[in-house]
């Protein structure tokens, strides 16, 4: 077996695009989950209308890139404020069950044949994205980051997604140190209790789903500029689930844990491809037990186990605090 292709494999993916899109998208919902306690199920909408806006503005409007980030933003917002208005007093399962349907709605709205002339219907939209790569700094060539090489083009998308991350997660560690964050915490604890001190809980939580959601149509920014494509069954429910599992298994209310989590997430999953695929390959694995066919579904089945391993004996994540974030309660 090649280990060192399954190390080549871990590092790409740990630092590739799907991580970074990944943790941007974890640190909204660590404000949401995490830092007020809002069970978001349906995050990957505010993906899908922050990607929507830039696409739609671009080939629909004929405007510029960066006007169509603008117009995915204030998207992010409208739909935070639509979402948030007549469900915001819902708690728990309730809150997860209507935001799921809200953005399974979005889902079939931008899939619909009616608007299949603005939205691209179930085919999507391609090509939008020019401008920012019109900019990139990096002159064409290959660069090597260790073992792993990235063309200008990833490094240039790379670099602006690490360094959203990392300004993303640095706001949200003073937001979360700031009074603001306080009071934040205090709903997530016990939402009667801060009622009772005369606090605001439904503004804060309206303010945390629209930030949150903001920084969740960012992430959506980077998956559509990665692709130059968007497509709305890329934006499905399971989507919102695996960054959850990215988030808690980082470590929800901390600042680096969305970034980690996503970052291992993305790692195990494509080496543990690698290796059962080099163990199918090489005859390590016999065919009676798996085929190359079966390596997709049985990745997520390992994975999966290591995290219910982790829930088992360490349910607050990698970084979390058990006495700050109670995931049973």
């Amino acid at each position: 077996m090649d280990f060192g292709l399954i190390l080549d494999r871990f590092l790409e993916a740990a630092l590739g695009t799907d991580a970074v899109y990944f943790a941007v998208a974890a640190i909204g919902l660590n404000l949401h989950f995490g830092y007020t306690g809002l069970l978001n199920f349906g995050h990957i909408g505010f993906l899908m209308v922050g990607a929507y806006g830039v696409a739609i503005t671009v080939t629909f409007f004929g405007l510029s890139f960066w006007a169509g980030l603008v117009v995915g933003i204030l998207a992010s917002i409208v739909y935070a404020l639509l979402l948030g208005l007549p469900t915001l007093r819902l708690r728990a399962d309730y809150l997860a069950i209507v935001t799921i349907v809200a953005a399974e709605i979005m889902r079939f709205l931008f899939r619909a044949v009616t608007f299949r002339e603005v939205t691209g219907g179930s085919f999507g939209l391609q090509g939008f994205a020019r401008d920012f790569y019109a900019i990139n700094p990096y002159p064409p060539a290959t660069y090597a980051l260790g073992p792993i090489d990235f063309s200008e083009r990833q490094m240039w998308l790379l670099t602006v997604g690490w360094t959203l991350a990392a300004l993303l997660a640095v706001g949200l560690w003073l937001l979360a140190r700031s009074p603001w964050g306080r009071v934040l915490k205090a709903i997530r604890e016990d939402e009667d209790a801060a009622r009772s001190l005369g606090k605001n809980v439904f503004g804060y939580k309206m303010q945390s789903l629209v930030l949150g959601g903001v920084m969740g149509g960012f992430g959506g920014f980077i998956l559509a500029t990665s692709q130059q494509a968007v497509q709305p069954d890329t934006y499905s429910p399971p989507v919102t689930f695996f960054i959850f599992t990215a988030l808690i298994l980082g470590g929800a209310a901390t600042v680096i844990g969305p970034i980690i989590g996503s970052m291992l997430f993305w790692a195990l999953l494509s080496a543990t491809d690698a290796f059962l695929r080099q163990g199918v390959s090489s005859g390590v694995i016999p065919s009676w037990l798996m085929d190359g066919v079966q390596v997709g579904a049985v990745r997520f089945m390992l994975v999966g186990l290591g995290l219910m391993l982790l829930m088992i004996f360490r349910p607050q994540g990698i970084f979390g605090d058990r006495r700050e974030l109670a995931l049973e309660r």
